[in-house]
């Protein structure tokens, strides 16, 4: 407040209230990940972007929950319960209340409740767009390297990126030009030099519209890919308004075809799991973290695995083991190599309707003439927000006589991250900005870009947004 009036503010986030979420490391705060194996852990170091807020005079006002380790998309697997949305005003009503999203599901309440004009969430499938959309809030991805992981607790190396949710995209847009950055603590950060190369070209596209009533010239592509059986009527609605939005404006549409589209999903979760196995086996019980208390006057030998079996829940249990299964030998060479080839395929895919070059794969920067869309506008979730359980899988319990009746299976909980995974799998940017509601809770449309052309997303999902909700 004394450098407000004084005219001495340090950036345009100075004194503003940042919400973090639980998988950033903190040095003052205890960075959990939702996971009772990490209770009361805190961190030696601030992560790089939480450095950065800091520096920026940022006001970081706590930290907000999530799915354990990331791993869901709902926030029902938090050690520290289920996150509810905030636009759910049932008080009583247990599993029938509605989720916030996950796994980034404590920062879109965060931020949807007023707590704060933006919070942290870390992307790796669709971590940040999935509750964005639940919540009724901006959230941003911006392409893979922009901001620094360091600090950031592994998920999934290849796919985690640091997330933006916010009450609008220009809160969203303060929060990003403030963590983006290279840092040499992060072997994943896009280095300055390219940085330099795409950053020129990214702020001439977005330069290109100045009148948000007159979008003559820009092409939105529509991935028929995402018009998947399990959509529901209502987001279809929303699209098509979200189509007409653009259209009124001058912009073109056309259809675009993602023919790997459909391999995206398995592609995605062989990946995810198979990286989660390795990277989960730090947490031991000996180098920190919870230290199972059984066994402790007999023979350690069983210290490892107690303490990884009450530390972990179920859902991170289940994915440890199908990703230990896909690195075995055999599942190896027929599932993870082949998904690193489904990967492959996909970013080609999206190389191939977007206008602008991949400027990390091709080294020419002149315009060679080439026919295709500037961005793609898709739905960001299959329906609004969810109930508790719908969203639960099945029990855990072998002795459970209902387990099927009551909840889905834990394979089908999956299938909530299809229109998000495919930009993950590429790296390229995409944003959910709230669109429409239905029945009281929000519907967001989500926006992809090429990659590196984060601020000429930002710029056009700013004039997306000033469509008001209906």
């Amino acid at each position: 407040m004394q450098r407000h009036e004084q005219g001495t503010t340090l950036s345009p986030l100075d004194g503003a209230p940042i919400g973090i979420k639980d998988n950033f490391c903190t040095e003052t705060l205890p960075t959990t990940c939702g996971s009772k194996i990490l209770e009361g852990f805190i961190s030696p170091y601030d992560a790089t972007v939480v450095q950065r807020l800091k520096q920026a005079g940022a006001i970081i006002m706590g930290k907000t929950n999530m799915d354990e380790f990331g791993m869901g998309a709902a926030n029902t697997f938090s050690h520290y319960g289920t996150v509810i949305n905030p636009h759910d005003q049932e008080k009583e009503n247990g599993n029938k209340r509605h989720v916030a999203g996950g796994s980034s599901g404590g920062s879109a309440a965060a931020v949807a409740s007023g707590m704060c004009i933006a919070a942290l969430g870390s992307d790796t499938g669709g971590s940040v767009r999935l509750p964005a959309s639940y919540c009724g809030v901006v959230g941003y991805k911006p392409s893979y390297g922009r901001c620094s992981r360091h600090g950031l607790v592994t998920y999934a190396n290849s796919l985690d990126t640091v997330g933006i949710l916010a009450q609008d995209v220009t809160s969203a847009r303060l929060v990003y030009d403030t963590i983006s950055a290279y840092d040499s603590k992060d072997p994943t950060s896009m280095p300055n030099n390219l940085r330099t190369r795409i950053d020129d070209q990214d702020q001439k596209l977005a330069s290109r519209w100045h009148n948000k009533d007159d979008l003559s010239g820009l092409v939105i592509g529509i991935p028929q890919e995402y018009y998947v059986d399990p959509l529901s009527e209502t987001v279809v609605d929303i699209w098509r308004q979200g189509i007409r939005f653009f259209k009124e404006r001058g912009a073109s549409i056309v259809p675009v075809s993602l023919p790997m589209t459909r391999f995206a999903l398995p592609a995605y979760f062989t990946i995810a799991l198979a990286e989660a196995s390795s990277n989960l086996a730090r947490y031991d019980g000996v180098r920190y973290g919870r230290r199972s208390q059984a066994h402790r006057e007999e023979d350690d030998g069983f210290l490892y695995a107690d303490t990884r079996a009450e530390g972990f829940g179920s859902e991170v249990k289940r994915r440890i083991m199908l990703g230990t299964h896909i690195l075995t030998a055999g599942t190896y060479d027929k599932n993870f190599l082949p998904a690193q080839k489904a990967r492959r395929c996909v970013q080609e895919d999206f190389d191939k309707v977007f206008i602008q070059t991949n400027l990390l794969h091709d080294e020419k920067m002149t315009d060679t003439g080439k026919k295709g869309v500037h961005l793609l506008l898709t739905p960001s979730a299959m329906s609004p927000a969810p109930t508790i359980e719908e969203c639960l899988p099945e029990s855990d319990d072998p002795h459970d006589e209902n387990r099927r009746k009551r909840h889905n299976g834990a394979v089908d909980t999956y299938v909530n991250d299809v229109m998000t995974v495919p930009a993950s799998l590429a790296g390229i940017p995409a944003i959910s900005v709230p669109f429409g509601k239905s029945n009281g809770f929000p519907v967001g449309l989500q926006l992809l870009g090429q990659y590196g052309y984060d601020q000429f997303l930002l710029e056009m999902a700013d004039i997306f947004s000033s469509a008001k909700l209906k």
